[in-house]
């Protein structure tokens, strides 16, 4: 009697996590400005389309935001669910409420590297080709919450051009994601800036994976009109977030269809993580606790 009993607990639990994952009517996937909207949302669409499968949840909805910040709040309040972010944007939500999200999967490059560059470039016809061509310039960042296009360059710069960024250049500023900031740099809005490539592969190719392959892949920007200023030291891939706000079982429900993704459609993996990357793995908190440090050092709560 005893181990009926057990089985039917076991059992009811399991019926019960299944009927809260039903409960489940509709999925957000929160997109963060980092390139043109429209861009974003045909990136997406196969994510969206696959996790309606995967997890039986009637409608999946795709919410692109300006900037990443709207995405932060988003998975802060809850109207977001899902989310694939910088690591400084994941450290500014888990600064705030380190229970809003949990960060379970990161993507690895094509050599297998589970991390990516902060990437410094210049006109090709400004003359600039080194940090000390720019003392004095103009510098553009690309979002105040990316990770690459502001945070680490904060961290990282200062030590080699040794002293605060801000007394080194004449001006600083934002370009608004980054694709936009490498047009403001091909436009002489900025005389460098800072975006993201995974520094490997080709260079006319634009590296094989990150904004400037994305760029390169659109036909918005020819590697040879760009020169490569700085690269930062190793920065880890940023996390797919899933909201604590989700049943349990709705949360495994989309991990397994997201590390199910390289496998069945490489295609949509590698629009969706924005390069010719190889496959996702699990990761947690940890994995981000010196960014989160170093958000706190450079940013604050």
């Amino acid at each position: 009697m005893l181990k009926k009993a057990l089985l039917s607990a076991v059992a009811l639990t399991v019926l019960a996590g299944s009927a809260m994952a039903q409960d489940v009517k509709v999925l957000r996937i929160g997109l963060d400005g980092s390139e043109n909207e429209a861009d974003q949302i045909r990136s997406t669409q196969c994510v969206a389309d696959g996790l309606k499968a995967a997890t039986g949840v009637p409608e999946v909805q795709i919410f692109p935001s300006p900037d990443y910040n709207g995405v932060i709040q988003g998975l802060l309040g809850g109207t977001i669910d899902i989310a694939s972010m910088g690591a400084s944007s994941y450290a500014a939500i888990a600064i705030k409420d380190p229970n809003a999200v949990s960060p379970i999967l990161t993507y690895t490059q094509s050599d297998g590297s589970s991390g990516y560059y902060s990437i410094m470039v210049a006109r090709k016809d400004s003359g600039i080709k080194t940090l000390a061509d720019l003392k004095g310039k103009k510098l553009g960042f690309a979002d105040p919450d990316s990770t690459s296009g502001y945070l680490v360059p904060n961290v990282a710069l200062p030590k080699e051009i040794g002293m605060p960024v801000k007394d080194y250049f004449s001006e600083t500023g934002f370009g608004g994601g980054h694709e936009n900031l490498v047009l403001a740099v091909l436009d002489k809005k900025f005389d460098a800036g800072t975006t993201f490539g995974s520094g490997v592969g080709k260079w006319e190719e634009g590296y094989t994976g990150g904004n400037l392959h994305q760029m390169v892949g659109k036909g918005i920007l020819d590697m040879d009109d760009i020169v490569q200023i700085w690269k930062s030291p190793l920065i880890p891939n940023g996390p797919l977030m899933v909201s604590n706000k989700l049943p349990q079982a709705m949360r495994d429900k989309i991990e397994a269809f997201f590390l199910d993704l390289p496998k069945k459609d490489h295609d949509c993996f590698k629009f969706y993580t924005q390069g010719d990357n190889k496959d996702y793995i699990k990761v947690d908190a940890s994995f981000y606790q010196t960014i989160i440090d170093a958000r706190k050092s450079v940013i604050g709560g």
